[in-house]
């Protein structure tokens, strides 16, 4: 606001300053404006579902626990398997349940030929979700 006196001898420019009183009165009533109105704009439909029952969803899918140590001996379980019978024990998991998994643990030593023949056992086999075990860094 321009701040001045009655005496014209000095030609002193105006200041020029803005006003914010008016603008954060406006910036009010719009914000109490779009409070008011904005539950009345959901756009809901009034619909009245039919009730009916289902099976409970499936159990979780069997898991293999399959361990392979430093010695390269693998473990299904806890029961050591002999590598020539350890494709049969593949495909007595996979009769028993289609959708096994296998959680396969190997340790920081073992060689990854014997990882990788352990994995090719469990495709053979049928077996199609293979996840592997390891520990979080700390």
């Amino acid at each position: 606001m321009a701040m001045g006196s009655f005496n014209t001898q000095g030609s002193q420019m105006p200041t020029a300053e803005i006003n914010m009183t008016p603008l954060v009165d406006v910036m009010l009533v719009l914000l109490i404006i779009f409070i008011i109105t904005t539950p009345l704009m959901t756009h809901a439909v009034k619909v009245d579902l039919p009730r009916a029952a289902s099976n409970p969803t499936p159990q979780k899918p069997m898991t293999l626990q399959v361990s392979i140590t430093a010695e390269n001996q693998v473990f299904v379980g806890t029961k050591v398997v002999d590598r020539g019978q350890l494709e049969q024990s593949f495909h007595e998991a996979v009769a028993q349940d289609a959708n096994v998994e296998m959680h396969l643990s190997a340790d920081r030593a073992t060689r990854y030929e014997a990882v990788a023949e352990t994995m090719s056992a469990a495709r053979r086999a049928g077996l199609t979700k293979i996840g592997f075990v390891t520990q979080p860094n700390q």
